[in-house]
């Protein structure tokens, strides 16, 4: 919180909108007047008997100078005002018996020491379904994700004289949607578990409903778009130095973000399907009239059309459209992400190149990057959806943050799993998961998240833990799947006809196999994505996979590994920039 008036004792900042209002009447009165030096004077002594030389009305309080540096907050709730006039016909003062002292300023002098260090990045931190349950817990949750930064920033980014900072965007409070409407033809019975999924299931159905989805990305977009404007204009070098935006979004979040950056409309969509049908021949017998007037129509509708298009294009000519986003999105990080599937339902198939630009173009956002637990039930992988063949590709395992001299990211080299090496069960009473995860940086001995992944407590407690994985298992029956993806039928029939046997591998869970042209058993460079787009938090030692499931959603925020693979992506850009800057980061 920004700090102007400061309340006498604790040192607690006042709110910035009433600071605001007091600061501007403080200035129009006393601008040029000198303060005291010191804020020991004893409240008896400076103002009993002392009337206000000046007061000033708030909404719920109001403030009294009894001089330049001599200011009082009163609250005008009617208890506050009765207690007033008792205590002063008793013979106490009005400030003594009921005012807070202000302070403009802190109680210790700034050092230049203290100026934090520039700000060259800032993370805009968007979150999912849920939010109206508990108004603050986005900004409890980039409170520990910023904690985690700070430590990781401490540890491994200390010789940077720059800052990344995250910031909360509490998007869903603000909308009034359907007003009460849900609620009121909600039953009775078991009201809490129903007010629970109103909050949270109610934004999926609210997301897929039209009359809705608009005040959702609406929404959203606002809010990044004001906090945006409101941290340029309090550094006002951020612009100018080249600052770089990234947004981090978690569950129904990344659908959203993506939808406000790509400009997806459903409603498109449907007229471009009508349009197809209406073209389509009619089958069915017609006389001689029906076609005639079927081909006017015809005829009318395409005129129609070539003006419509007409007039855009002078409208566009006229008029620059304006973005959605006020800025650049450099990084755009998924976490817990359901995006694969409701790009499925829009029908994107893979494709032929190994590019992004398939579900993402570049000139939108430099780069996509997809976070996931392997047991949480709401995220999916989106490599498969632009190159087929990665379905049967592990994803990039992410560093464990205490790892010494990781292998880059960009020199991991894919590597294929052996489909007929997976187990077809896992018993879930062995307590500990046997089977591996799929990894392709060099094998590291299994560690327990620890301060890394589950903090279950703290990250389920502030994460709603109740919510995202049940959730998450109704609405996309996950829970009993295995960290590796089983590919599917077609998917397994072409790579064995692409691929000759290597020599048996050991009896493990997860093997690569040699591919032709390959003879080190990783793919193909020709096959390969332009940059990887999975990346998978490694499995830890948890009680069973399915508690696993049910905190793995929320379990990203307080993440120690997720910290150092988010940051280890903005100051490589400033690296590669410095020393590379006609290159695009890895």
């Amino acid at each position: 919180m920004r700090g102007q008036w400061f309340i006498d004792g604790t040192w607690q900042p006042l709110e910035e909108e009433e600071s605001n209002l007091i600061e501007q009447e403080h200035l129009s009165c006393f601008r040029g007047q000198q303060m005291q030096e010191n804020f020991d004077t004893e409240v008896s002594k400076s103002i009993d008997g002392k009337d206000a030389i000046h007061s000033f009305k708030l909404s719920r309080n109001h403030v009294d100078w009894h001089s330049v540096d001599e200011v009082y907050l009163y609250s005008d709730a009617t208890t506050s005002k009765i207690a007033r006039t008792v205590t002063q016909k008793l013979g106490f003062s009005k400030a003594s018996s009921s005012g807070t002292r202000l302070h403009r300023g802190y109680v210790e002098e700034a050092t230049l020491e203290d100026k934090p260090s520039q700000t060259t990045h800032i993370v805009f931190v968007v979150h999912g379904i849920g939010q109206k349950m508990d108004q603050g817990r986005i900004i409890k949750n980039t409170a520990m994700m910023r904690e985690a930064a700070r430590k990781i920033e401490e540890r491994h980014f200390s010789n940077h004289a720059t800052h990344v900072e995250f910031l909360p965007v509490e998007w869903r409070s603000k909308l009034t949607l359907d007003g009460d409407t849900v609620d009121s033809i909600t039953p009775d019975k078991v009201r809490g578990l129903r007010d629970m999924l109103n909050s949270s299931a109610m934004d999926i159905m609210y997301y897929t409903s039209p009359l809705y989805r608009d005040e959702l990305v609406k929404g959203l977009q606002q809010e990044l778009n004001r906090l945006y404007s409101l941290f340029c204009s309090r550094n006002p070098d951020f612009e100018e130095k080249g600052g770089k935006v990234s947004i981090v979004s978690h569950s129904l979040g990344c659908v959203i973000t993506y939808d406000i950056m790509t400009g997806w409309n459903p409603v498109r969509l449907y007229e471009q399907l009508l349009q197809k049908e209406e073209e389509l021949p009619d089958e069915r017998w017609m006389s001689y009239e029906e076609r005639h007037l079927l081909d006017e129509l015809y005829i009318t509708k395409r005129r129609l059309r070539e003006i419509e298009e007409r007039l855009c294009g002078l409208k566009a000519s006229s008029v620059t459209q304006m973005p959605a986003l006020k800025f650049k999105v450099e990084n755009f990080f998924c976490m817990g992400s359901p995006l694969a599937v409701f790009l499925a339902l829009r029908g994107i198939r893979p494709g032929n190149t190994g590019s992004q630009d398939h579900i993402l173009p570049r000139e939108i956002c430099n780069r996509l990057l997809n976070i996931f637990h392997p047991t949480d039930p709401v995220a999916y992988r989106l490599e498969p959806l632009i190159l087929k063949h990665y379905s049967n590709i592990s994803p990039v395992q992410i560093h464990w943050y205490n790892t010494s001299n990781p292998l880059p990211y960009e020199h991991m080299k894919p590597s294929f799993l052996h489909p007929a090496k997976e187990p077809t069960s896992v018993s879930e009473n062995e307590g500990v998961s046997t089977v591996p995860s799929p990894v392709t940086s060099p094998v590291l001995s299994r560690r327990h998240y620890g301060e890394s992944i589950t903090n279950i407590g703290k990250a389920s407690i502030l994460g709603a833990a109740s919510i995202g994985k049940g959730l998450g298992g109704m609405l996309f029956s996950r829970f009993g799947r295995s960290s590796a993806s089983q590919p599917s039928e077609t998917s397994k029939d072409s790579m064995e006809e692409e691929k000759k046997p290597a020599a048996s591998p050991p009896s493990t869970a997860v093997a690569t196999q040699t591919l032709p042209h390959s003879s080190s058993g990783f793919l193909d460079s020709a096959l390969e994505l332009d940059h990887r787009i999975d990346f998978e938090l490694r499995e830890g030692l948890v009680e069973s996979r399915y508690w696993s499931a049910v905190t793995s959603h929320t379990a990203y925020w307080s993440s120690l590994d997720v910290a150092l693979f988010l940051l280890t992506f903005m100051y490589k850009h400033e690296h590669d920039n410095n020393a590379k800057p006609n290159l695009d980061p890895i």
